[in-house]
């Protein structure tokens, strides 16, 4: 009996030891996610969710068992170090912390929160963890395009039936003469992630049948389409008629935020009042035969066993698949308006990425402005907005909106800590011709020919320069880089 005991010990600390190998360093990183400014992730608040949730279950009594608790947190631990092998061998966080998703269905299913009287899923419980990750920013950068096109379209639609002084360009609508632009914040995808946040915890909560589920979710994401949709069309009806909506500025916070929350709760409402589905209910039988489980001799040297393996997981060297191919580099100029370029250092972080991604950058300042160059090949990498970096370096940032004269560019505001303030335009362009404002754009092209390079632009000029000075050096950096004119 001692020795089954010992035995049975062992297995549980070498599952458990292995368990918190694997998730020590994804972990780690998703900790960095919430901290880091350049990730402006809420992730935590997710994790909160899972944690109240967990606990509502865990108040409450076992109400059934199944019997295959532990078989299923064993195979789910498995899956977890495979997972975790991929985010090791190619250096992908993300992967990393998918990994942690299946911890998460393993603790779960090992606590029996699907078997208590207040039952919760352990699968759609993983699910909602996910949003923990900062899955909006992928979200945005790899569907952010997709969806301003949808969402500009589907507004063009609703706006058609209110004026007819309207135009519709891709992402460019002009209403009464005013333009509305989808830029990427307007995308939507922050609304598609607490919609689609909303809908896993009340499949966690009344357990669906898979099917049942995945139709919620496909019903919910089109009325979060619609409703971002609907957001776009009152702020476009607003900038249009301003009188109509006590004369306003409907693009200033905080009648901007307004709207949005309030066409995000007309989108969760519906889900609300109409989601009763029956749960699925697993009910034990008195004739269940307990299955079959190993000698607990051979489960403890199983559990040593795989303690081993992680730790030779964990110690694989890290490769990233997608380091950016070497190519022909380009430079920025000598002198620009006028100005002789001088060299500005890479800051230690930027030159440790480009050793271990790949790619390449460089900075020179003109006079009172600056220019920095990234080049790559995998701009899933290396290109994100001038926000991204800057407020990980300290800035409050402020997305202006976009302009194409000259050349289409995302304009910002950048405040330092001192109170000084900048503003910053980037551009993207492919060596295949592309010119865009929009870093979702610039991959969503790439991941139909991935063969391009790409190159951004970001320019920096204090916030007090003379527009007309802004303009000569912005026409300087369209004609020293030959931009196509499209």
């Amino acid at each position: 009996m001692r020795k089954t005991l010992a035995n049975h010990r062992v297995t549980v600390f070498g599952f458990g030891l292995a368990s918190a190998i694997l998730a020590f360093e994804p972990a780690l990183w998703l900790v960095r996610t919430w901290l880091d400014p350049s990730y402006s992730s809420s992730g935590a608040f997710y994790l909160v969710a899972v944690a109240v949730l967990l606990l509502r279950s865990l108040s409450s009594p076992v109400d059934h068992s199944a019997n295959h608790h532990r078989q299923t947190a064993a195979l789910l631990l498995v899956a977890s170090a495979f997972i975790r092998l991929i985010s090791q061998v190619f250096a992908i966080n993300v992967i990393g912390g998918l990994a942690l998703a299946f911890d998460i269905f393993a603790i779960a299913t090992l606590l029996r929160v699907g078997e208590r009287k207040r039952a919760i899923s352990p699968f759609w419980l993983s699910v909602l963890f996910l949003f923990s990750l900062p899955i909006e920013r992928i979200v945005q950068r790899l569907l952010g395009y997709p969806l301003q096109e949808l969402s500009a379209n589907a507004s063009c639609f609703l706006l058609s039936g209110v004026s007819q002084n309207l135009s519709c360009d891709g992402v460019r609508l002009t209403l009464e003469g005013k333009e509305v632009l989808v830029d990427l914040p307007c995308s939507g995808t922050s609304s598609l992630m607490l919609s689609m946040a909303f809908i896993v915890v009340l499949n966690a909560i009344y357990r669906p049948r898979l099917s049942t589920a995945l139709l919620w979710v496909g019903i919910t994401l089109v009325l979060s389409i619609l409703g971002n949709s609907f957001r776009i069309s009152t702020l476009a009806l607003g900038i249009a008629y301003p009188h109509w909506i006590f004369d306003v500025n409907v693009m200033m916070e905080p009648w901007h935020g307004v709207i949005g929350y309030i066409t995000l709760a007309l989108t969760l409402l519906p889900i609300l009042r109409l989601y009763r589905p029956e749960a699925r209910l697993i009910v034990a039988s008195p004739h269940t035969v307990k299955a079959h489980e190993l000698p607990k001799s051979f489960q403890k040297y199983l559990a040593l066993t795989f303690v081993g393996l992680t730790v030779v997981v964990v110690s694989l060297p890290r490769q990233a698949v997608d380091v950016t191919r070497t190519s022909e580099r380009p430079v920025l100029p000598l002198f620009l308006n006028g100005q002789s370029g001088q060299a500005v250092p890479l800051l230690p972080v930027e030159k440790k990425y480009l050793e271990e991604y790949g790619g390449y950058a460089v900075k020179k300042r003109y006079g009172e402005h600056a220019l920095t160059l990234v080049h790559t090949s995998s701009p899933l990498r290396h290109l994100h907005a001038p926000d991204d970096c800057l407020r990980g370096l300290g800035y409050r940032v402020e997305f202006l909106g976009s302009r194409f004269e000259v050349m289409p560019s995302a304009l910002y505001r950048a405040t330092a800590e001192n109170g000084q303030q900048w503003q910053v335009s980037v551009s993207f362009f492919s060596d295949g011709g592309h010119v865009t404002n929009n870093v979702a754009e610039a991959i969503w092209i790439w991941l139909q020919n991935p063969s391009l390079s790409w190159t951004s632009i970001q320019r920096v000029s204090p916030w007090q320069v003379a527009p007309s000075n802004q303009n000569h050096f912005e026409a300087a950096v369209f004609a020293a880089f030959d931009f196509p004119k499209t």
